[in-house]
């Protein structure tokens, strides 16, 4: 179970059968619409209707592919965890069976494996009919506690039965989930691999008849380790093809602290013996070398200027009082802005200097709390100009008249600060603000000004609470109506500090208008909370609330880093080739007065070459947003492995906007060990089933682009294309999908940085939650040979399989929301040339009746 427990046209017939099985609830008006429905997969498996997380039970047996997923049969968010079932006899076409295990009064069933006891080593089956045996982690509900048990079936996987001896593994753990169990023929014996989750290490467990477990060993930490480690997979793969040459892939999903943030799945290759398994990467690193710019170990900030508190009146040598345990500073010293805890604030800035190398090194810890530009340091000033309300009065009276309540969220006044039971409130101005958390995030209700005229540029306020968008089915926002409709709206950022927020009114002068603040929320952040609603000429800038550290040209910040809610300090670099003989400075800010409310930073060095943190060098699965839970068949046929994964991610994915489903499985990849460039890689491509599935083709010429984007004679919004593309002189180039009506998905590389990327940022609906707009990366030197492209596209992902001229290969899974018109395919370059030497594209039918 991947998630860490803390508030994861079809016919009339055919849906009367599934009604039947208690899949959907069947009516007329469904029967032109299901599987069918805005956003929804043609491609990859998704349930009918509710959501699905982790793929379970991988298993092929007796002619079909077993894909059995964690699934809430009652609801369109996590709960009431329970085995879902689907099979397939191909990988792509599948049919969702009645649930298989579903939770009870006691336990919830989490994720875990099947394997078919063939030689009846349990005793639940016969010599002649040996059972299949799921273990599964069981969820104590009365106490969280998280235990390996069992069920078996003996017909085939419809029905189970639970082993009446459960539990048979129990550790009395909150975080021990995630079986993986195979048969290891070397000692006839059954092994396990389970996550003993906030450890960041893989148990290996060895048994006889998979009721009595023996400990191994453990592996880990290793890698990365920024969150919880769950869903581990152990399997051997021959190396080129070599079945006499055969290494051991451990794969470890953890979350959060996955290279694109959130979610993601990590693998190490290795040996292993039946009882341990040994990485072939140590995790030693050794940073690129330099020349030190400031190391701190003088015992002073030396020629550094310190504002405020929060950096003392030197470097620390370890934790300052009230701070956990410091790791992974260089030699005694480092700058630590934790004096006086995470409410005070400061920077410590550099003298300007001038670059003479291409990278400054350093190392960073602290919170993650990214520089957002356009934001300032310090107290913003109050704009000047026409104050509709400041809330400091016991009743929502105004200069502009009586505001109006409906419900029970507001109250009959102005809230005088933080309300009982909610975390600190800050950033409001004065003594009262609106705080809609009056009765707990339960209570729903609205506030609603007078009309008033709108005769100045900017309307500006201060804003907090929770991020729901005013297009979102419950929303905790602030709405600028006019002649009835909505014109303007904002959402908090799921946080108890207000910051000032901004709406150009340029096209409104004149207007009679009225500002709505909407609670309809009653979940988690289900609260808004509103201060000083101004009518200004001029525009409020949001304050800066950023931990970190920032290079900066001629004052303004052009690169940035941060922690990553941790005490241990990692390696970050700047790329300043750009800025080669330019004068800039360092600045380490702490603007945060919240929780992590804290930055560390050491050993600047100014190199040739970037250094890597520790995420950047874990080996990823996959370097997309949306590849969670990956695991692979048991017993598939050829001794094929073939790969599956949660095509999601928990930043998000309870918000995405899915409806009556939510979550798809990513498609199928078949996996190899490849030798690349003398290192041995994990490869993976999509099945070949996926050929199946091809429609009309296109192929289109090879294509220069100069500066410009080109619409390409491909459309579709199921697609599968495979293209090459070299430079030029282009700062970046690729290719853009699902393009139309201003949205787009853009598929790029960077020259400078030698990156891939997917850019969702304008791929449509991004709007549900403020972790989902952004650009993934993944490092893939071209060194003047072109790049090739496999390209995945459906209804509501894209898939990435990108590769160089010597064969390295980085994989990006990404789910974007467009509208269903926005179908076209463009070649892109920008800052010179690029060449499409060749674009194959197929349209792909959907797998749905």
């Amino acid at each position: 179970m991947s998630r860490t427990i803390r508030p994861r046209r079809r016919l009339l017939a055919a849906l009367a059968v599934l009604s039947g099985l208690g899949l959907v609830a069947a009516s007329p008006a469904m029967a032109d619409t299901l599987y069918h429905e805005q956003y929804r997969p043609q491609f990859h498996f998704t349930p009918a209707q509710n959501w699905m997380n982790d793929p379970n039970g991988l298993i092929y047996y007796k002619g079909q592919y077993h894909l059995f997923f964690q699934y809430n049969p009652s609801g369109n968010t996590w709960g009431n965890m329970s085995w879902g079932h689907a099979v397939s006899t191909d990988l792509v076409h599948w049919k969702q069976l009645p649930l298989a295990i579903p939770q009870d009064d006691q336990e919830m069933i989490f994720s875990g494996s099947v394997v078919l006891d063939r030689n009846n080593t349990t005793g639940f089956g016969t010599k002649d009919n040996p059972p299949l045996v799921a273990v599964y982690t069981s969820l104590v509900k009365s106490t969280g506690v998280q235990r390996q048990s069992l069920a078996y079936s003996t017909d085939g996987g419809t029905t189970w039965t639970k082993y009446s001896g459960n539990p048979v593994l129990d550790l009395n753990s909150t975080n021990f989930r995630d079986p993986k169990v195979f048969w290891y023929a070397p000692t006839r014996r059954w092994l396990m691999a389970v996550a003993l989750a906030d450890q960041h290490k893989i148990s290996f467990y060895s048994s006889a008849d998979l009721k009595h477990w023996a400990h191994q060993s453990d592996f880990g930490p290793a890698g990365a380790t920024g969150g919880v480690w769950e869903c581990p997979d152990l399997f051997p793969l021959p190396v080129d093809g070599n079945p006499k040459k055969t290494k051991w892939v451990l794969a470890v999903n953890l979350n959060p602290g996955a290279i694109a943030g959130g979610s993601g799945a990590q693998y190490f290759v290795g040996d292993f013996d039946g009882k341990k398994f040994t990485s072939d990467d140590s995790g030693t690193y050794t940073p690129p070398s330099g020349t030190v710019m400031q190391d701190f170990e003088s015992g002073s900030f030396g020629d550094w200027t310190a504002t405020g508190s929060a950096f003392g009146s030197g470097p620390a040598t370890g934790p300052v009082d009230g701070q956990q345990a410091v790791t992974g500073f260089e030699g005694q010293d480092f700058a630590n802005s934790f004096h006086g805890g995470d409410a005070s604030t400061g920077t410590l800035t550099s003298p300007a200097f001038t670059v003479t190398s291409d990278y400054i090194n350093f190392k960073v810890g602290g919170g993650n709390h990214p520089y957002q530009p356009g934001s300032i340091l310090g107290d913003e000033p109050v704009p000047t100009g026409e104050t509709l309300a400041d809330f400091e009065g016991n009743t929502y009276s105004s200069p502009i008249g009586d505001w109006t309540t409906t419900g029970d969220a507001f109250g009959t006044g102005p809230a005088q600060g933080t309300l009982p039971n909610q975390q600190q409130v800050s950033g409001y101005l004065g003594h009262g603000l609106v705080n809609s958390y009056l009765n707990g995030d339960a209570s729903t209700g609205t506030l609603t000004s007078p009309t008033f005229t709108i005769d100045k540029k900017y309307l500006n306020f201060l804003i907090g609470g929770g991020y729901h968008p005013a297009s979102s089915d419950a929303a905790t926002a602030v709405e600028l109506i006019v002649d009835g409709k909505v014109v303007r709206s904002a959402t908090g950022p799921n946080a108890e500090a207000l910051n000032w927020a901004s709406w150009d009114l340029s096209d409104l002068q004149g207007k009679q208008a009225q500002i709505k603040v909407v609670d309809a929320d009653t979940g988690g952040w289900g609260h808004i909370n509103l201060d000083q609603v101004v009518l200004s000429d001029t525009q409020a800038k949001p304050r800066s609330t950023e931990t970190g550290v920032n290079l900066l040209v001629d004052g303004k910040v052009v690169q940035s880093a941060t922690g990553a809610d941790s005490e241990n300090l990692d390696w970050a670099s700047f790329n300043t080739t750009a800025y080669k003989g330019k004068k800039v400075q360092v600045q380490i800010v702490d603007a945060n007065t919240g929780g992590w409310g804290h930055v560390l930073a050491d050993e600047f060095t100014a190199a040739d070459k970037p250094a890597l943190s520790t995420t950047q060098r874990a080996h990823w699965l996959d370097y997309g947003a949306d590849f969670y839970a990956a695991n692979t068949w048991n017993d598939a046929p050829g001794g094929r492995r073939v790969m599956i994964a949660w095509m999601n991610n928990w930043n998000y994915g309870q918000a995405v906007p899915t409806s009556p489903w939510r979550s798809a499985d990513s498609f199928p990849r078949q996996l190899s060990l490849q030798t690349v460039n003398g290192k041995v890689q994990l490869i993976q491509q999509p099945v070949r089933e996926l050929t199946s599935l091809r429609g009309s083709g296109t192929l289109v010429p090879s294509t220069s682009v100069a500066s410009t984007t080109t619409p390409l004679a491909v459309h579709g919004s199921s697609q599968e294309l495979q293209a090459d593309l070299t430079a030029g002189t282009a700062d970046r180039f690729g290719l853009d999908v699902r393009t139309g009506g201003g949205q787009r998905t853009r598929i790029g590389y960077d020259t400078a940085t030698g990156e891939v990327y997917i850019d969702r940022t304008a791929s449509g609906a991004t709007d549900f939650d403020p972790t989902f707009p952004g650009v993934q990366r993944a490092p893939l030197a071209l060194d003047g040979g072109w790049l090739s492209l496999h390209v995945l596209i459906d209804a509501s992902s894209v898939e990435v399989y990108a590769q160089n001229t010597r064969g390295e290969q980085v994989v990006l899974t990404d789910q974007i929301f467009p509208d269903p018109s926005s179908t076209g395919v463009d070649a892109f370059a920008e800052g010179g040339t690029a060449t499409l030497n060749h674009l194959q594209a197929w349209q792909l039918n959907s797998i749905w009746p």
